[in-house]
């Protein structure tokens, strides 16, 4: 049942959303694709596909296993990798709460740290192919931002079990063109 509320809810928010550049300040949101397939369950993580303006994109996503402080109404913490016909490796979290403006993320697996950029409720990869190649080689994944509230830090904990498969199944049902 999770995996289904997961990708109602990636479907919804994340395709329009983990895109690889900053979104234009009056960009329009791109309708989201009403229909996904489920690719597979690997672990702790789950692969899937949708059509989007008529092509295909394919995601894997993993939700945090753990999140300190408790953050009050916040809605579930997604870390997501997308495969675009127009972009490779795009990774994106979704933090259940706004970012404030010009917010920085940053995210460390075993000795690689990867920074990020922040719009509305979403955290973007600054280097995404560096951020999947140390997915492929850790057990877990700390994303430390500013939370919803002054002075406080949010750490999310992403378990990367299943990720090396999961990204295999993304990358065989998107290939590289």
């Amino acid at each position: 049942m999770r995996a289904i509320v997961a990708l109602i809810v990636l479907v919804l928010a994340v395709p329009a959303a983990a895109q690889p550049k900053k979104p234009a300040a009056k960009a329009q949101p791109e309708p989201a694709s009403s229909t996904a397939k489920k690719l597979g369950a690997f672990e702790d993580w789950v692969a899937a596909t949708h059509q989007e303006n008529g092509q295909t994109v394919c995601y894997a996503f993993t939700y945090a296993k753990h999140s300190t402080p408790a953050v009050s109404g916040r809605d579930p913490v997604i870390l997501t990798v997308t495969q675009r016909p127009s972009g490779r490796d795009a990774v994106a979290i979704s933090a259940g709460f706004d970012y404030g403006k010009n917010a920085a993320v940053s995210m460390q697996v075993n000795t690689t740290g990867l920074d990020f950029y922040t719009a509305q409720r979403n955290a973007f990869a600054r280097d995404g192919k560096a951020a999947v190649a140390a997915f492929g080689k850790g057990a877990q994944a700390l994303s430390r931002s500013p939370g919803p509230r002054d002075g406080q830090v949010v750490v999310d904990t992403f378990s990367l079990r299943g990720f090396s498969a999961a990204f295999a199944a993304i990358n065989k049902a998107c290939p590289e063109r």
